[in-house]
């Protein structure tokens, strides 16, 4: 099969390195509009359940990833100044640029073509493929541009958050929820690298609006969430993730596809477009 991967995160990746490793001389391709080493996010978190999956469809990514992962066994929840801890959970997390570079070269060890800086609106150009896959993240131009064939269902959620991060070390998945004068807002931080962890700040559309944030200036917006929650962070500053057209606050959104489907390409044999990629915010 020739096969086509629109979009070089770590779905497009790991369905090349799959489909790769079944069968050598399927001819794989990830075409990925950013540089190998550009990415916009903190850490990835994967479950006990996850990494035995990976384990078992590809045990030397699987051993690279577990190498370089912060695991953690509890989860701790502040409330009205209690804490309580609970354990047996079995999370791990990874940086996302650690785990693309694992997974960039896993793909080529195995004979994967990855092409960066290289911008698809169209599929024109990969018309000879037998199969299209849109890994090309919850933004996809390819099922945005094929909307009507993908019947996309997007499930649009109404809180607010927002991706920052801190050098604080959380030796628990933690949930810090702090009432406020226009209510409830809280934060989940987690560890996944030496260094760093993500600590993403939430609340709801009310409360949002409350605080002002929905005029602040952007620049004073991470200062406002260290006010928040100071005795989480310990004093430590609260960057925001690397820059993006879409940062900032956002709301999760829940994306699949109803349908996949087939269409013939320039009198080309049918060529079946598979979206793989699925987002979920906080």
């Amino acid at each position: 099969m020739d096969i086509v991967c629109v979009g070089g995160g770590p779905a497009g990746l790991y369905f090349a390195i799959s489909m790769k490793r079944r069968d050598p001389a399927h001819r794989v391709r990830v075409v990925e509009r950013n540089r190998p080493d550009d990415t916009f996010g903190w850490g990835v978190v994967l479950s006990d359940q996850t990494l035995d999956n990976l384990q078992a469809n590809d045990s030397e990514s699987a051993d690279l990833i577990r190498a370089a992962f912060a695991y953690w066994d509890d989860i701790e929840v502040h409330f009205k100044g209690a804490a309580v801890r609970s354990g047996g959970h079995g999370f791990c997390g990874i940086g996302r640029k650690r785990l693309l570079e694992i997974l960039q070269g896993r793909a080529r060890d195995l004979g994967v073509e990855l092409a960066f800086e290289t911008e698809v609106d169209a599929l024109d150009a990969y018309g000879e493929a037998d199969l299209i896959v849109a890994s090309d993240g919850i933004n996809s131009k390819i099922r945005g541009r094929y909307a009507d064939s993908f019947a996309p269902d997007i499930d649009v959620r109404p809180n607010k958050f927002i991706w920052l991060g801190t050098p604080k070390q959380f030796d628990a998945f933690t949930f810090a929820f702090e009432q406020t004068d226009a209510g409830w807002i809280w934060a989940h931080a987690y560890r996944f690298a030496p260094d760093c962890a993500t600590f993403i700040v939430e609340c709801s559309p009310a409360t949002w609006a409350g605080p002002g944030f929905a005029t602040v200036d952007p620049a004073a917006v991470t200062p406002r969430c260290e006010q928040l929650f100071p005795r989480y962070h310990h004093g430590q500053p609260l960057p925001a993730k690397p820059p993006r057209p879409t940062g900032g606050w956002r709301r999760g959104r829940l994306r699949t596809g109803r349908r996949n489907f087939t269409r013939t390409w320039r009198g080309a044999a049918p060529c079946g477009i598979f979206p793989i990629a699925r987002s979920r915010g906080p």
